[in-house]
C-alpha cells in the first residue's frame, strides 16, 4: 500500500482508535516510521506510558491529531529530522574518508 492510499484509509476512518501504533502515527503526520523514533528521541513525540525502550510504543490519537495541524510543531520536527540526516550522512561520508581504500 502507498502513502496516498495509507493516508486515504486513515481519512476515511470515522473513528480512530484511542491508541496509535508508530506505524499509524507515521502515516498521519507524515513521516517515515524510523522518523518518528529520532522525534521521540528528541521530545517531539512522547509515547503513553513509561515504556521499556525495547517496548512497543503506543500514542494518543487525539495527541497526534493536534500536532498534524499544529505548523509550528511540523516546522520543528522537519528541521528535527532534516538536521538528524544531514548528520547522519556527514558522519557517514567522514567514515569512507577515514577508512583506507585497498
Amino acid at each position: 500500500m502507498n502513502a496516498a492510499s495509507q493516508q486515504n484509509e486513515i481519512l476515511s476512518w470515522k473513528v480512530l482508535p484511542a491508541r496509535l501504533a508508530p506505524e499509524r502515527v507515521a502515516q498521519i503526520l507524515g513521516f517515515s516510521l524510523y522518523e518518528i523514533t529520532v522525534l521521540m528521541r528528541h521530545g517531539l513525540l512522547k509515547p503513553l506510558g513509561k515504556p521499556a525502550p525495547n517496548a512497543h510504543k503506543y500514542f494518543c490519537a487525539s495527541e497526534i491529531l493536534g500536532l498534524s495541524y499544529n505548523r509550528e510543531w511540523l516546522d520543528k520536527a522537519t528541521r528535527v529530522i532534516s538536521k538528524h540526516w544531514r548528520d547522519k550522512n556527514q558522519r557517514e561520508k567522514e567514515q569512507k574518508l577515514a577508512t583506507p581504500s585497498t
